[in-house]
């Protein structure tokens, strides 16, 4: 089946390689053409581009001059001439599919060729990139080409917007000194200062995912139009896709405010955890990052809160503390998953061993692992605006993707976001070898295998680099490398300022490199090292270059395989650049992770049974395919996480959607009465029909004002409480809803069209935004506890679906009830003449917005690996009790109440 899978998928790929051969030829025949353009010529044909497409040409139509242009222009400017399969590149992209490219194919000069083409449409082309760094150093290199052919760029930073300008003045030139050496320029000194919005406006944007997903949530938090920076989102490229859409895929972007204080409850519950153990009070279930408490556990942990039972509802925020506090006392270890730097805790990025300054772990594990390290505690957060990067990305009405690997997760880029991977040809044949696994015994073994192994390549004088998959891994290798007197660097999230110095170097001879996972990833390895930063001559650098590649290019040696392939081809692809050679090889042992999860103590047993020396390698195809397997399946397992994470979050999606569309109805100007006067028609039928029911003498006459009056700013225009005991209901709902309009007229005669509507906007923008963060809120406690509908046969997803709509339901009520009760009487208190503005009600809308812009401002990324959500106060799940009785009727005991209320919280884990 297997192998019918790889059949079906490349002949696929064969098939969309072919379809794509004649528009490749049709650039090449308009090459010589284009050749003898003069530089105005090869100006003018984005202009004629621009009008065929405005007067109907696709696209697709336009596609082969657009790119026979990118490849003039770029050969100009940057003196690069894109090949064939670049262009082969280029078209899969502008086809919105995700284009394959091994490492050195150039992949940031393909993107040139169908941003030009998308940015024709005047619509946009955005660029995304997983750091500020790759960001504005591609915008500065490519920006030249787009430049030249009329086109503007603009690059998104942290904190920072910038627009390209070649003709900025550096700082160091000095123009009436005319005969001073001009001094360099760098791609990054092309840039101006701008704001976002005309950062956004520009033809071609840069930037990273955190960054555009950030500006969305912001720009649905802003109280009128022009504060909006976003223009749409037509067209993207993605760059290092698999990162961002499958790595980040659980990492929910999060703009929050403080919540309530809480810092001496987890370092309470910190002291707690330590006098814990696993095994007995506690059991770790490594593959996702959880724990069971045991039954003795509960009783420990029982006794040292003197509480009767741990999991009762009223308890909810003390077990969420408690697992929390053993969550980062024993299974988030320091220097792995996160660093403490400047009396922070940092998160590690466990795929690219980066640090994610910024980003918090959420439910209160961030402060909880805080509290274990001893350092300020910070508050938790309420939630304002949060969506997830896939479904951020999945708005653009063309995505399409660049990277080195994607094939070994195909399948969930198609499920999930319906593009297809395309492997490009290489320009030139590769040469790398990949090697077999070494598996050795013990891990102390291993590491002193791998020592003497890099030793041997830096006295031949081959540059070395070798992937670790931790902060911890990469410290200890480099221990012994400075023990055996190995001159190395390191790179990982500690020293992650010099990443571009130590990559460009790490090509030289006899450089050994010693970096976490894809650390460096974006920046080539360039044997002899990267010219353009290391200081050297010409002529000594191609010396170097040949004298390496004589040796046999760059060794890249894994020190551990990662849960996914995919991870480790990327290590595999640091090396092998355009046909230059190179091998690889991975140095496991038994007690590695991934090994010892799947087999490693059987493997272990087999080598003691046939008493193997502890330093000798076992070079076993079998072993290495049952690790290929278990990588397979633990590929398989976190693909449907993911999957599982995307059905939840399309349900918040759908609601997210309705509230951001009404929030734009009402920024961008639309009449506001006729949808207010719905609100209060709803409002006042409601009330009518609560208060006048039956016969007449039953009226609830004082009932019926008294809840009026929450609506109506006086008695004014009521009729005599005594005739209504005389009329009809539906006579009496007709006389309140006549009152509406009437009252309406005077507050729009008394404050005029344009104050009245500014009042309007304010009233419901403040409302929607505060009920929605509650909403959102509520939304995640109940999803933290939906797994326990499993314990009664239900499934969750279906009882969270439906919570969800009458959650959302519930919201919508309250949202046009508050408008409803609030328009008349915020109106009421003011009387401004026409050229005042509304001051104290319109004033506390306007704070209120107010914090939660500066909520933005101090905006924080979170991530949780275990469930991708969770921010706001633990506890308060909102679901029912434990049963107290079984279904015959017979009371439960203590015991009994207690292992179904582990069962449920267990499967609720196993459900996330």
């Amino acid at each position: 089946m297997l192998n019918l899978f790889n059949k079906l998928v490349g002949d696929s790929n064969e098939k969309a390689l072919k379809a794509i051969h004649p528009l490749v030829d049709a650039i090449n025949d308009l090459e010589p053409q284009f050749e003898k353009f003069s530089d105005g010529d090869l100006k003018a044909v984005t202009v004629a581009l621009r009008s065929r497409y405005t007067d109907g040409e696709s696209l697709d139509e336009l596609l082969p001059e657009a790119f026979a242009a990118v490849r003039e222009a770029s050969r100009r400017t940057i003196g690069m001439r894109h090949f064939d399969v670049q262009l082969i590149g280029g078209i899969v992209l502008h086809q919105g599919k995700i284009a394959e490219m091994r490492t050195g194919e150039g992949k940031t000069l393909v993107a040139t060729l169908p941003t030009y083409l998308n940015a024709i449409s005047g619509e946009g082309a955005h660029v995304i990139t997983v750091n500020d760094y790759l960001a504005k150093r591609d915008a500065g290199w490519m920006g030249a080409v787009h430049h030249f052919l009329g086109l503007t760029v603009g690059c998104l930073q942290n904190d920072s917007s910038w627009v390209f300008n070649p003709d900025v003045p550096l700082d160091s030139q000095t123009p009436d000194e005319d005969d001073a050496a001009p001094p360099v320029r760098l791609p990054e000194d092309n840039f101006q200062p701008s704001t976002k919005q005309e950062a956004y406006a520009c033809d071609i944007t840069y930037g990273t995912n955190n960054e555009f997903g950030f500006d969305y949530l912001r720009d649905n938090m802003v109280e009128n139009a022009d504060r909006r920076v976003q223009r749409g989102r037509s067209y993207a490229i993605v760059d290092e896709v698999d990162n961002i859409l499958i790595d980040e895929a659980r990492t929910p972007l999060i703009i929050s405010g403080p919540a309530r204080e809480q810092s001496q409850e987890y370092r309470r519950f910190a002291q707690l955890a330590k006098r814990l153990s696993p095994d007995i009070h506690f059991e770790i279930e490594d593959k996702r990052k959880t724990i069971v408490i045991t039954e003795e556990g509960i009783e420990a942990i029982e006794r040292e809160l003197k509480v009767e039972n741990l999991y009762s509802p009223e308890n909810d925020v003390l077990s969420h503390f408690t697992e929390n506090a053993i969550r980062a006392e024993h299974i988030y270890l320091r220097d792995r998953e996160y660093v403490v730097q400047s009396n922070e805790v940092v998160i590690v990025d466990e795929f690219t061993g980066r640090l994610m300054t910024g980003r918090r772990f959420s439910d209160g594990l961030h402060q909880a692992l805080e509290a274990k390290e001893g350092v300020n505690v910070q508050r938790e957060s309420n939630t304002y605006a949060t969506i997830t990067l896939q479904n951020y990305f999945r708005m653009y009405e063309k995505l399409a993707g660049m990277t080195g690997t994607a094939t070994t997760e195909a399948e969930e880029l198609d499920k999930i976001y319906k593009l297809e991977v395309v492997e490009i040809p290489t320009n030139r044949d590769t040469q790398r070898i990949d090697h077999g696994d070494y598996i050795f015994m013990t891990e102390e073994a291993k590491w002193d295998a791998i020592a003497q192994r890099i030793s041997e390549l830096h006295r031949d004088g081959r540059p070395v680099l070798v992937g670790t998959t931790s902060i911890d891994k990469s410290e200890l290798l480099a221990g012994l490398l400075k023990k055996n007197r190995i001159p190395h660097n390191v790179l990982n999230a500690k020293q992650h300022e010099r990443e571009a110095t130590v990559v460009a170097e790490a090509g030289k001879a006899g450089s050994v490199t010693v970096a976490t996972n894809m650390a460096g990833r974006g920046t080539d390895i360039i044997l002899g090292g990267n010219p353009d930063v290391t200081v050297a001559s010409e002529s000594g650098w191609e010396s170097d270059h040949e004298t390496i590649i004589q040796k046999g290019g760059l060794f890249v040696l894994g020190t551990e395989r990662h849960e996914s392939r995919r991870i480790d081809n990327q290590l595999r692809g640091r090396c092998g650049r355009q046909g230059d050679p190179g091998e690889t090889q991975f140095y496991l042992s038994t007690e590695d992770d991934i090994v010892r999860r799947f087999g490693g103590d059987r493997i272990k047993g087999a080598m003691n049974l046939f008493r193997w020396e502890a330093d000798i390698p076992i070079e076993n195809k079998m072993v290495s395919k049952s690790v290929e397997t278990a990588q397979t399946k633990v590929e398989a397992q976190n693909f449907e996480i993911r999957k599982y994470l995307v059905d939840y979050d399309d349900v918040v999606n759908t609601q997210r959607d309705v509230i951001y569309q009404l929030r734009d109805k009402i920024i961008d100007g639309e009449e506001l009465r006729p949808t207010i006067s719905g609100y209060l028609e709803e409002e006042v039928r409601a009330i009518v029909g609560e208060r006048i029911v039956g016969a007449s003498e039953n009226y609830d006459v004082d009932g019926l004002y008294r809840d009026l009056m929450t609506i109506f700013p006086a008695l004014h225009g009521f009729p005599d409480k005594d005739d209504i005991y005389d009329m009809r209901p539906d006579e009496v709902e007709e006389i309140f809803l006549q009152l509406i309009g009437t009252i309406y007229d005077i507050r729009t005669e008394e404050f005029g069209l344009d104050l009245l509507h500014r009042l309007e906007q304010a009233i419901m923008l403040r409302t929607i935004d505060e009920n929605w963060v509650e909403h959102l809120t509520s939304m995640d406690n109940m999803r933290q506890g939906i797994g326990l509908e499993a314990a009664g046969q239900r499934d969750p997803l279906v009882a969270y679906k439906r919570q969800a709509f009458q959650m959302f339901t519930s919201l919508d009520v309250i949202i046009k009830s508050t408008v409803a009760r609030t328009i008349f009487r915020v109106a009421m208190n003011q009387q401004p003449t026409h050229s005042e503005k509304p001051q104290m009600s319109a004033t506390k809308v306007e704070l209120s917005t107010q914090k939660a812009n500066a909520a933005a401002d101090k905006r924080s990324v979170m991530a949780n690996v275990n469930s991708a959500h969770g921010v706001g106060q633990p506890g308060g799940t909102g679901l029912s009790q434990v049963p107290t009785h079984t279904p015959d009727g017979r009371k439960m005991t203590r015991a009994e109440r207690r292992k179904l209320d582990r069962l449920q919280r267990k499967q609720s884990k196993q459900a996330r």
